[in-house]
């Protein structure tokens, strides 16, 4: 799930009218009408790989069966264990995706979808997160969102998955169970630490507070990190980098360090999926060995000039170092301690990697489990 700042944070006006109630200082309040996104978005999306009805109808059934099919893999390799329902996975093409996105949004940010202060209010917005959103459908797989339903939602865009199946040439059931294992393994992430939503949330709320501060401190802080840039002294962190970094750099402390949680906490989860995806081996997927190496090569394959603007944009690139740093943690993490004390990550939010000890999991190993 990506997380961003909503329109209302840097470059805000710099103080509140008097009669604002606390809800509606929040960014997010009123500043994107999640419907008229949903409908934006739905409009400009591309149509997936042509294919015959009879043909779809046998992929979604297959991806249903494959997402029930993962759910003891995925147990037997964390170790994770709870007595939580296994909830049936949603199929849904890409318009379907951008609904359930957008709703999931407006649940997240406490917005909800109705018009606030008139026919426009929050339409600007919603048209530009709507193509948004009509971008980032082509490109998704999969999601598990926490946010919906009693037991969450897990989430499958079957013309992305079978038209990347058609791309890297691999076996088509292989694929589409190993696309299952990530997304039912953020399921068990979710429904084994029950605290994890919560202190998502808690996050996205400190994000979305406005911090009465003048223009000029956050024009301050984008200009001292343009120079730093320039002058080939900023961090490398990728998340530092990028339209992300550029975010960073605009925000007061207090949703810096919220978003930088939640940064950390997505590269904890994604890393630790990948981990789990290809930790099952040949006996569960007998050709996961060449979909993780033809999967590599396409995550890495360069972009035409505007594709490349789009993911810069929209943070994906970002994104896919999440996965690769997160998996390298996970990795090492295992393989020096083993699954079973590894676990320890799931206890609270103390247990969790910090930014200095994601590239160096023998920090946290010290930290946590000496």
């Amino acid at each position: 799930m990506t997380i961003r700042q909503g329109p209302g944070g840097p470059g805000a006006p710099e103080s509140a009218d008097a009669g604002t109630s606390d809800d509606e200082r929040r960014t997010f309040a009123g500043s994107v009408d999640w419907r008229w996104a949903a409908r934006t978005g739905s409009a400009l999306v591309p149509a997936g790989p042509r294919t015959s009805r009879l043909f779809a109808e046998q992929a979604v059934a297959e991806l249903g069966e494959a997402s029930v099919r993962a759910e003891a893999p995925v147990r037997a390799v964390t170790g994770l264990l709870d007595d939580q329902p296994v909830p049936t996975a949603r199929i849904v093409d890409r318009p379907g995706w951008i609904g359930a996105a957008a709703d999931s949004m407006s649940l997240l940010t406490g917005t909800g979808t109705a018009d606030r202060g008139g026919v426009l209010a929050g339409k600007p917005a919603g048209v530009q997160v709507g193509a948004m959103l009509a971008f980032l459908s082509t490109a998704i797989l999969g999601q598990y969102d926490p946010f919906t339903g009693p037991d969450g939602t897990l989430l499958l865009v079957a013309p992305n998955i079978v038209g990347v199946e058609r791309a890297l040439g691999v076996a088509p059931s292989d694929f589409r169970l190993w696309v299952c294992l990530h997304e039912v393994c953020h399921r068990v992430q979710f429904s084994a630490s029950p605290w994890l939503s919560g202190y998502m949330r808690e996050n996205v709320e400190v994000l979305g507070d406005i911090e009465d501060e003048a223009t000029s401190e956050m024009l301050g802080r984008l200009i001292t990190e343009l120079k730093l840039r320039r002058s080939g002294e900023a961090s490398d962190d990728p998340n530092s980098r990028g339209v992300v970094g550029l975010l960073r750099a605009t925000q007061p402390p207090a949703q810096r360090e919220a978003l930088d949680r939640l940064l950390m906490l997505g590269t904890l989860l994604e890393g630790h999926a990948d981990h789990v995806m290809d930790a099952v081996g040949p006996s569960v997927v007998p050709t996961v060995e060449q979909i993780r190496g033809a999967f590599d090569q396409r995550r890495t394959r360069p972009a035409n000039p505007v594709q490349r603007l789009l993911r810069a944009l929209l943070g994906i690139d970002a994104k896919v170092a999440q996965y690769v740093r997160g998996k390298a943690f996970v990795d090492e993490v295992v393989s020096t301690v083993g699954m079973h004390q590894f676990n320890a990550i799931w206890t609270d939010a103390e247990t969790l990697p910090r930014a200095d000890e994601i590239d160096t999991p023998q920090r946290w190993i010290t930290r946590v489990l000496d």
